[in-house]
C-alpha cells in the first residue's frame, strides 16, 4: 500500500504598500472617475439615460394597468352575479304578485274575510253618463 500525504501550500508574506504607491493609485482612480463622470454628461449618454427612465416608467404603468384590469374584471364578475340574483328575485316576486292578484283569489278572500258577495242582476244600478 502506498501512503499519500497532502502538503499545505507555502503561505506568502503580504507585501506592505508604500505610501507613494497608494497616493499614485488613489490619484489614478480619481482621474478615471472624473473622466467617467465627465462622460456621463454627454448628449447621447443623457438621451440614453432619459429613454431608459421612460422605459422604466412605461413598464411600471403597464404592470399597474394590468393589475387594475384584473381588479375591475373581478368586480364586474361579482356585479354580474349580483345582477343575476336580483333578476331571479324579481321574477319570483312577479310570479308571487300574479298569483296573489288573480281574480279567483281576490274573490274568495273578499267573500271569506269581508263577507262580500257578487251582486245579482236585480241589485246592479246603471248610472247614465252626464252630457
Amino acid at each position: 500500500m502506498a501512503a499519500v500525504t497532502i502538503e499545505r501550500p507555502a503561505v506568502q508574506a503580504r507585501k506592505k504598500l508604500h505610501p507613494d504607491t497608494m497616493k499614485a493609485g488613489v490619484s489614478k482612480a480619481l482621474r478615471v472617475s472624473r473622466r467617467i463622470f465627465a462622460g456621463l454628461w454627454q448628449r447621447h449618454v443623457l438621451a440614453s439615460a432619459g429613454l431608459a427612465g421612460l422605459l422604466l416608467i412605461s413598464s411600471v404603468g403597464v404592470v399597474y394597468s394590468a393589475h387594475l384590469n384584473r381588479v375591475l374584471s373581478n368586480d364586474l364578475a361579482e356585479l354580474q352575479q349580483q345582477r343575476d340574483s336580483y333578476q331571479r328575485e324579481w321574477s319570483q316576486l312577479l310570479l308571487e304578485q300574479s298569483a296573489l292578484s288573480a281574480h279567483s283569489r281576490v274573490e274568495s278572500r273578499a267573500s271569506q274575510n269581508l263577507n262580500m258577495v257578487v251582486p245579482g242582476k236585480q241589485n246592479i244600478v246603471l248610472v247614465p253618463a252626464t252630457p
